[in-house]
């Protein structure tokens, strides 16, 4: 094999579409899915290439320093990308020493075992952290979006955890030399997503006739991306990115979160042949989260001029998409909801 990487989270959302695709695109890479399968983490979303001759799973937690280190010892690997983290921020609001162990602890461990394995000889080596958006804080000010330069300023614990594991990751940079790039990206959507988030949890609410919950008013805006894009912005930058630097990653799609859920509404009322506005009457204010930023909107700029890449959808397509797989895959979301699938690799690969 011409290299061997390891995709860390490779069975979770993004993880997943990742693996995917450097699996099918550079069939001379080794490719080690890296994933501790906790409950947003899910083999059924890489069957189509299980059985790939350049594909290799390993279940390791990110927090066990020393299965990592000897994980790195046996794979040799000449490049990661870092995809594991948990990300739910409420969730994160429940449990914030969950996130700083995985999201802090869990970056730091596998800095320290690239740092290790490829002392001395950092050629050709490249660690890659994703992060996101949430990072920079809330936006004030119409039309201004992130740069690459704009002040951190985290608001919930998972932001938190997130910026300081970006810090750690140009630390070792400044401080040892490690080859690292970073990225930061906006909301993400599409097929495999785990049914707790916004898109995927009102389409499954849809389906059963379940109110559709709403923080607040539903006036917070994001910027939305689809999730291929963001995994093809992830391969440009992995290849091309330049050591020590960070690249955002935007999909030009800013929307309120009430006008988001009511497009959805007329695509599913389409989609199961209901009366337009039936869905609609499902959406249900509740008490809004405790930070809850208002305004997230991407600056890509620097990405599209120097590398060349573009997002490929506008939200419309890319929801109709995503509305065509979660129907045509009700039984991986009922798998999913039910816990079953936790089940099973509980006895496969053990607790």
């Amino acid at each position: 094999m011409k290299k061997t990487l390891i995709i860390t989270g490779g069975a979770g959302f993004i993880g997943s579409h990742v693996v995917r695709l450097f699996v099918r695109k550079y069939p001379d890479y080794q490719i080690v899915n890296l994933d501790a399968l906790t409950y947003a983490g899910n083999l059924e979303n890489l069957t189509d290439i299980a059985s790939f001759p350049n594909y290799r799973f390993e279940k390791v937690d990110i927090t066990d320093s020393e299965r990592l280190i000897a994980l790195f010892k046996t794979c040799q690997p000449d490049g990661v990308v870092h995809l594991a983290a948990e990300s739910h921020v409420d969730r994160s609001i429940t449990d914030p020493f969950a996130f700083i162990r995985t999201n802090v602890m869990g970056t730091c461990n596998l800095l320290h075992a690239a740092k290790e394995l490829w002392k001395g000889a950092m050629d050709g080596k490249r660690f890659y952290h994703v992060s996101t958006d949430e990072v920079y804080g809330a936006l004030t000010v119409d039309g201004v979006r992130f740069t690459e330069h704009t002040r951190y300023d985290p608001h919930s614990p998972y932001s938190a955890s997130k910026a300081a594991s970006d810090h750690f990751v140009r630390a070792y940079h400044d401080t040892y030399g490690l080859p690292v790039v970073l990225s930061n990206c906006s909301n993400n959507y599409g097929s495999h997503h785990f049914p707790e988030k916004l898109i995927p949890l009102a389409i499954n609410n849809i389906r059963h006739n379940r109110p559709i919950p709403i923080y607040g008013k539903g006036e917070n805006v994001r910027d939305w991306l689809y999730v291929e894009d963001h995994a093809r912005a992830i391969d440009t930058i992995f290849h091309h990115g330049k050591d020590g630097e960070t690249y955002n990653i935007g999909g030009n799609n800013e929307w309120t979160n009430i006008d988001l859920i009511r497009l959805l509404c007329k695509i599913m009322d389409e989609k199961l042949g209901r009366a337009q506005g039936t869905s609609e009457k499902l959406i249900t204010f509740v008490t809004d989260r405790a930070g809850h930023d208002l305004r997230y909107a991407i600056d890509s700029d620097k990405l599209q001029r120097e590398l060349g890449w573009q997002p490929s959808l506008k939200l419309e397509e890319g929801l109709e998409k995503t509305v065509d797989w979660y129907l045509a895959n009700t039984a991986w979301v009922e798998r999913v909801t039910s816990g079953v699938y936790q089940q099973y690799y509980e006895k496969q690969y053990g607790k």
